[in-house]
């Protein structure tokens, strides 16, 4: 069994590849994904949200866990877009299957 900061380790690992079947099968099939003022729900509407992000690099300075089961990764993001590096927070919930249940980006 992975610990929550493995988990979001290898979240960023996958995130930083091309191959985008090996990031949504880390997904929950009911996921839910806040970002950008923007909800995503389901494999299907990730698997489409993260073809439609460029391709970025993850720095990820810190991972603690929230008192309400959740767990917080600041991230520093650097890539060919505006205002690079932006830190940002990326609050994980995690089923009991060890998927990723919820993820809510916010600066």
């Amino acid at each position: 069994m992975a610990t929550p900061t493995e988990r979001i380790e290898r979240y960023f690992v996958l995130a930083a590849q091309p191959d985008v079947e090996a990031y949504v099968a880390q997904f929950a099939p009911e996921v839910v994904v806040e970002d950008d003022g923007r909800t995503h729900v389901g494999v299907d509407a990730v698997r489409a949200w993260r073809r439609s992000v460029p391709g970025v690099r993850y720095d990820v300075r810190q991972v603690a866990d929230t008192d309400a089961g959740t767990h917080v990764a600041t991230v520093e993001i650097s890539g060919d877009f505006p205002g690079s590096p932006v830190l940002l927070g990326f609050v994980f919930g995690f089923d009991d299957e060890e998927r990723i249940s919820r993820l809510v980006i916010a600066p």
